[in-house]
This record gives structure tokens, sequence and C-alpha cells, in this order.
């Protein structure tokens, strides 16, 4: 059998990239003015939630002394957020995971 393919699925799969989820997520809330700070073990904990909106809405759901925020505004934390993982991303935040690189040498190298 021949391999013609590679698919990957799953952001994280080949680089570990919830920490630069996180900081994006700080640097937003930062930009809005809000006191939040998402530490490793409350992230942790909120990626039970599925989806960056869905992961802030979980959030205020489990603190009742924080502000209430409208879906837009919710919204536009996400997308403040997701520049600032893009950012990241391109600032070479992220690293390959060990041996991904080699995997896809060798893919390539196989055509």
């Amino acid at each position: 059998m021949t391999l013609r393919a590679l698919i990957f699925d799953v952001d994280g799969t080949l680089a570990e990239t919830e920490e630069v989820h996180r900081a994006a997520f700080n640097a937003a809330f930062a930009d809005a003015g809000l006191p939040w700070s998402w530490t490793v073990e409350n992230y942790r904990i909120l990626l039970r939630t599925t989806g960056g909106k869905e992961r802030i809405a979980a959030h205020l759901a489990a603190e009742p002394s924080l502000p209430r925020l409208s879906v837009d505004q919710i919204a536009g934390l996400h997308r403040t957020k997701t520049a600032h993982y893009l950012r990241l991303m391109g600032e070479g935040a992220v690293a390959l995971r060990p041996g991904v690189q080699a995997l896809i040498d060798r893919a390539r190298d196989r055509g």
C-alpha cells in the first residue's frame, strides 16, 4: 500500500498552539480594558468548551460578578483575539512538535 496523502486535523496537531491562544485571549481582554487574565490552569478548564466565543461566554457564566457582555461584544473580543493570534503566529510564537518537520520533509521528498 502506497500512501498518497497525509491529512492533519484539529488545531494543535502539528504544533502546541493553546498557550498562544491563551496569550491572544489575554491580549484581547487587555485591549478591551477588561481586568481578566486567564491562567494556564483556568484556561485548561475553559478548554472543555469548544469555540473561542463560546469559551468567553462560559467564562462569563462561571463568574457571576463579571459584567455581562452582549453576543456582539463577545464576537468583537473574539475578532481581536484572532488578530492577536495571527500576529503571534506570524512572529514565530509557535514551533512544530518534534518529528513533524521531518515527516513533512519525507512526504515532500516522496512526492
